[in-house]
């Protein structure tokens, strides 16, 4: 969720605007929209708060958005509420008693939610500001090869919880995609693994042994057998290299400010190709050609 919107505040500013969006508003609607789910369905239906980057952009266009100054919610601990809504379907047995009885408990952690936002002396509703901020503008994608190239494919994820779908594309024309968004101006919302040792928030850096077999088929063969699993998201908004001239690109994470680049992760070219789940990018910069 965090990195999603960061993307999207990221590209207004590249536009000349500025835009800080509340992450309370959507993670709110979600919980919301899991206590009849979590009633009807079951244990196997409970609320649980991972997702992937595509459901924040469903959120958004279900629900809308909010401006944070409009619902900042601040110190929300979301896995508790989670596991409170969890434990107030499996014992109720109206949606309606449950609905009321969800709704009084956000208010009480998070605050109540306004019936309008408001942002430079506008009025909006949340789908206004969404439509404001957002438009529906940007395109998921992936790369892996049990299933077509070219074609929209739900992943076989355990947090796709939506069924969001992706592009498939091939593994070069997912990299130059990442290119091109942030030659343009751009950031790119990456979704992938970090369980590798390589992978270090303390020291600001993700990287994979030097090799040439960095492919396709490897990248594929490490997902099957569940070498690259769906961890995390971040924003990536830049390229460097090191002193030896290896690439990397920036990320900005969620995890705080402490490590030596104030929080900024250094990801290496070949981590990105390897350990990627999908992308989500600017429909702008977004022209695939299979």
């Amino acid at each position: 969720m965090y990195a999603m919107l960061s993307t999207i505040e990221t590209d207004r500013l590249s536009q000349g605007d500025s835009v800080n969006l509340s992450v309370a508003f959507p993670l709110r609607r979600y919980i919301e929209e899991g206590a009849a789910e979590a009633m009807l369905g079951g244990r196997r239906h409970a609320i649980t708060m991972r997702g992937t980057a595509c459901m924040a952009l469903s959120l958004l266009d279900t629900y809308g958005a909010a401006p944070y100054d409009s619902y900042p919610a601040e110190g929300v601990n979301y896995d508790a509420l989670a596991r409170g809504v969890n434990a107030m379907a499996r014992r109720s047995q109206s949606l309606s008693h449950l609905r009321r009885q969800v709704g009084d408990m956000l208010d009480s952690r998070m605050g109540a939610l306004p019936q309008r936002v408001y942002m430079l002396h506008a009025q909006y509703s949340f789908g206004e500001f969404a439509r404001s901020v957002y438009a529906q503008d940007y395109q998921a994608l992936t790369s892996f090869t049990h299933h077509p190239f070219g074609r929209r494919v739900v992943l076989e994820l355990p947090d796709n919880h939506r069924r969001d779908s992706f592009l498939n594309v091939p593994l070069d024309t997912l990299m130059h995609a990442i290119d091109r968004a942030l030659d343009q101006g751009y950031a790119v919302c990456w979704e992938g693994d970090i369980s590798e040792p390589g992978f270090s928030f303390s020291r600001g850096v993700a990287t994979l042994p030097h090799s040439p077999r960095y492919d396709q088929q490897l990248r594929q063969r490490w997902f099957e057998r569940r070498q690259t699993t769906d961890d995390h998201c971040m924003c990536i908004i830049g390229r460097a290299h090191d002193r030896q001239g290896h690439p990397y690109y920036i990320a900005k994470n969620s995890w705080g400010t402490d490590n030596p680049f104030g929080g900024m992760m250094y990801i290496s070219r070949d981590y990105i190709r390897m350990k990627t789940i999908a992308i989500v990018i600017n429909n702008e910069t977004c022209h695939i050609r299979l």
